[in-house]
């Protein structure tokens, strides 16, 4: 897919850096770099660049920031590779092909970081409305590129540019949300499950909606009929709502946003479950003591919190948080009622969600069985190199009724 060019600039590992890129991972750590030999001052932010091992062999090429920890992120395996506007076009038009044979609509994440070899950048598409974040340096010098090979291999009415994650301060990248191509209206269109919802365009959560519990959603189906259904941290509803639709009983949302609580009551009205659905504003924790204490019992209960641990450091807080979490869900969890929980961590694995729920039961007495495991969608693939990418765990678990 390369032109011929000249060499690119090369960076040297330390002795034995090399091994986790030669089992095919894409990132390198700065303290992993033989500054002596090739020092990183010598870059700018997104430079393209040939990775090479200690004795000189070449592991792949990609682009740099030497003000990052994670310095480099590899895009081929092979040298002197750029990323330019044609090897964009044909990542793109693979992407696409895969979410074209997975989904009848188009509603779904295009693009999913290095899962589909674009490190560094995420697309979700609404119908003909693209919502775009770029969070390296590299992927943000190519930025009229990418725009312009959107346009060109999508034809959308408008594109949100959502650059506004954390991970960019960390590349030294401002933050921002602006429309970038066309109009963009005041709220996007996700269909799933039978069900229309609208949630915010541009002041909504990340880039709008959870398209990755897609598949742990339809789990969701077989245990709503005629239950009494808890959905924590609901937003704008696709948990509870499509409770509802299968035919739950009652559904409790409960969020702490006030506007996400708004969304969710207009998106159950405009389904026709209005009359079964009803919302809760309040830190959740806080909520399910009051549900304990109040002595209410659900036979459905869903968990799928936003990241608990952001940070490598926050580990072993985030984990206790988990457990707790777990642990004040399973006291209002009926005798043989369904928990489906969540962790969108990926620095939480699913042995420890495992692990944590385990604990959460024996600290409240009760006796489950794990009789489902879910994890992301398709159109948000893993790769096999890098277990940061299999990020989402969901455990369904039941409550033994004795």
């Amino acid at each position: 897919m390369s032109t011929s060019r000249p060499l690119l600039p090369t960076i040297v590992l330390r002795r034995h850096e090399e091994r986790r890129l030669q089992r095919g991972h894409l990132w390198v750590y700065s303290n992993e770099v033989d500054v002596k030999q090739t020092p990183l001052k010598g870059f700018a932010p997104g430079d393209p660049v040939t990775v090479l091992a200690q004795g000189g062999q070449p592991l792949g090429s990609g682009y740099i920031n030497p003000h990052s920890l994670i310095c480099a992120r590899l895009i081929s395996y092979r040298r002197d590779v750029v990323l330019d506007r044609r090897l964009l076009d044909a990542r793109l038009r693979a992407a696409l092909e895969l979410r074209e044979s997975l989904f009848d609509r188009p509603s779904y994440r295009l693009v999913h970081g290095e899962g589909d070899s674009l490190p560094g950048l995420v697309v979700d598409r609404y119908d003909d409305i693209l919502v775009v974040q770029i969070s390296t340096a590299g992927i943000e010098r190519l930025r009229d590129d990418l725009l312009a090979a959107l346009v060109e291999l999508l034809a959308p009415r408008a594109i949100l540019l959502r650059n506004d994650t954390p991970l960019r301060g960390l590349e030294g990248l401002d933050t921002a949300v602006e429309t970038v191509h066309g109009t963009l209206p005041e709220t996007l269109t996700v269909d799933e499950g039978g069900l229309r919802f609208e949630v915010p365009a541009s002041d909504g959560q990340k880039t709008g909606w959870f398209f990755d519990q897609r598949p742990n959603r339809d789990r969701l189906i077989r245990y709503a009929e005629g239950r009494r259904v808890l959905d924590l941290f609901s937003y704008v509803g696709a948990w509870g709502l499509r409770a509802a639709a299968a035919g739950a009983n009652e559904v409790l949302c409960v969020d702490s946003s006030a506007p996400a609580l708004a969304r969710l009551e207009a998106n159950a009205t405009a389904n026709g479950v209005a009359d079964r659905v009803v919302t809760r504003r309040g830190d959740v924790f806080e909520v399910l003591r009051k549900l304990r204490d109040a002595g209410e019992r659900y036979e459905t209960v869903v968990v799928d919190p936003p990241a608990l641990i952001k940070r490598r450091k926050d580990h072993k807080a985030g984990l206790e948080a988990y457990r707790r979490l777990n642990r004040r869900a399973l006291q209002v969890l009926a005798p043989g009622g369904i928990l489906l929980t969540s962790s969108c961590s990926y620095h939480l694995s699913r042995d420890e969600l495992r692990v944590a729920l385990e604990r959460a039961a024996r600290q409240v007495d009760v006796d489950l069985q794990i009789i489902e495991q879910g994890h992301q969608g398709p159109d948000h693939p893993v790769h096999p190199a890098i277990p940061e990418t299999d990020y989402l765990k969901c455990l369904v678990a039941r409550r033994l009724p004795a």
